[in-house]
């Protein structure tokens, strides 16, 4: 089992930034964020896999994933945010067989 801690997160202006973070407990192949807004399906946001990063069309250009294989911990950086960017964001963590999801944190962004 693997345990997935974000933090970050939390209220800020259109055009505002914020990072969020996520520490794996333990090494983990592909790591990423996802969000769901009310309402809507779960979206993947950001990932990151064997050196590969993978971003929705929504946020590319605005939002950076990096990953320290050391610490086992993921970042999303998040510039120029929208109000359409309003989700709970979940860390994501996938081996070849399991998928495993952190607790999710509120970002919401203000017009």
């Amino acid at each position: 089992q693997v345990r997935l801690v974000e933090s970050g997160g939390g209220f800020v202006q259109a055009g505002g930034s914020l990072k969020l973070s996520c520490v794996a407990s333990t090494s983990i192949f592909k790591l990423g964020w996802y969000r769901q807004a009310p309402g809507k399906q779960r979206e993947l946001v950001a990932l990151t896999a064997g050196g590969n990063t993978d971003y929705a069309d929504s946020v590319k250009g605005r939002f950076t994933i990096s990953r320290d294989n050391i610490k086992n911990t993921v970042h999303l950086q998040m510039t120029n945010l929208k109000p359409e960017d309003t989700a709970v964001y979940y860390c994501y963590g996938g081996s070849q067989w399991y998928s495993y999801w952190g607790q999710g944190t509120q970002v919401t962004v203000s017009s």
